[in-house]
């Protein structure tokens, strides 16, 4: 027959097995510098260890003076964009403000309940624990915790452990943007200083009184591909900088991919034509939810790229089709090429800022930064991206976006 103690052990040992796992979650938090990755794992975390239907992590946005939506397990990226949530009037506004935690048990009696994110959502939020997540000098955010599962009441031990993850999240996000911020801009600098040196190096020879006047002309071409380059570089670092805080805006709508293809093509068409490119299209012509702008700035990368690295009289495949995963549906967008290829040793590395494949890296010249924005916005869009290729036979690119339902 069973001790009267038997369920305080073995809510103790729930509790040190917890705390055993909030350890080795603190230790992936602390090695984590790629602040979206950390912001999932926290999420992830917070379902583990409070036993929840769904968590959420909101940080002040100091240009609105509001909370908005950074991840969430229940809220796409691209859902989250324009979702904020006013200081007054609100729960997690009300826990930033006091910097403490707080239980609500009946979400839908409590007036401090922002009812805008569930109407929005069509999700039904009856219970929740939020706390924020506090450095020794600031409050970053809050993180809560949704709906108990099997309707159970947040315990005590529930409030310790979402602070004690808080509390290690918040230190973590602060060491992932100060690593972000140094990186980012270390790398900045070496990537200006290139067409800055030959800026210089122009503006001086034209100086010189003894350069022949039919070097004018070089030197001024050289000059304008140099400052479009800095252009260039400064566009696609404030694309990346936006996409890695998580603040780009999406305007999703729908619209036909292939309209899109086209009109993609068709900027790139001299660039292909001068090498005796052809370009086909295939597959169904579906459309998708997604921001049209942003999307057709990822086919042109590619279309770009695909016409950059193809062999002369190439050819370049375009194909779309219907896919599914974990129940969404999505559209597939395949952009194939026949060119040199690329090793495998380097497919790895190739969404990664400014890294270029060594053997074609002298071939054409460009920021190293393309397929990182590529894939910040597909990834914003909930969608995925990535290649297969073999050396001298070509590369796909392919990525999915939201089918429109």
């Amino acid at each position: 027959m069973p001790e009267p103690n038997d369920d305080a052990y073995a809510q103790q040992d729930h509790l040190l097995n917890n705390y055993r796992r909030i350890i080795e979650i603190s230790q992936q938090l602390s090695s984590t510098y790629d602040l979206q990755s950390l912001l999932r794992k926290i999420v992830i975390a917070a379902n583990e260890l409070i036993h929840t239907e769904a968590s959420a992590i909101l940080l002040m946005d100091d240009s609105t003076g509001k909370l908005r939506f950074a991840m969430s397990s229940n809220i796409k990226p691209h859902e989250m964009d324009e979702m904020t949530v006013p200081l007054d009037g609100s729960i997690a506004g009300w826990i930033f403000t006091h910097g403490e935690p707080r239980v609500i048990e009946n979400a839908s009696a409590d007036p401090d309940h922002y009812q805008g994110v569930d109407e929005r959502l069509s999700f039904h939020t009856r219970n929740l624990l939020g706390v924020p997540m506090k450095t020794p000098t600031r409050v970053l955010g809050v993180v809560q915790a949704l709906n108990k599962i099997d309707n159970q009441r947040f315990s005590d031990d529930d409030i310790a452990m979402l602070r004690t993850l808080a509390s290690q999240a918040a230190v973590a996000i602060e060491n992932a943007r100060m690593f972000q911020q140094s990186d980012f801009i270390a790398e900045l600098v070496h990537e200006l200083r290139n067409p800055l040196v030959a800026l210089k190096a122009s503006t001086t020879l034209l100086l010189r009184p003894d350069l022949p006047s039919e070097k004018h002309e070089d030197i001024i071409h050289t000059m304008q591909f140099e400052t479009e380059r800095l252009i260039g570089l400064t566009d696609d670092f404030l694309n990346v900088a936006r996409l890695e805080s998580g603040r780009v805006q999406l305007d999703i709508t729908s619209f036909s991919m292939h309209r899109l293809l086209t009109e993609s093509t068709q900027v790139i068409a001299q660039q292909a034509d001068d090498k005796g490119i052809s370009i086909s299209l295939e597959g169904e012509d579906l459309h998708v939810a997604a921001d049209r702008g942003k999307i057709k700035q990822v086919l042109i990368n590619l279309l770009s790229n695909a016409v950059k690295y193809n062999i002369p009289q190439g050819t370049i495949y375009l194909r779309t089709q219907a896919t599914h995963e974990n129940g969404d549906q999505y559209l597939q967008i395949d952009v194939t090429d026949t060119g040199y290829g690329i090793p495998e040793k380097h497919q790895k590395h190739m969404f990664q800022k400014f890294f270029r494949v060594p053997t074609t890296a002298n071939m054409e010249r460009g920021t190293g930064l393309g397929l990182t924005v590529c894939k910040g916005i597909i990834e914003a869009h909930s969608g995925k991206i990535w290649l297969r290729s073999e050396e001298g036979q070509g590369s796909t690119f392919s990525f999915t976006v939201p089918l429109s339902l």
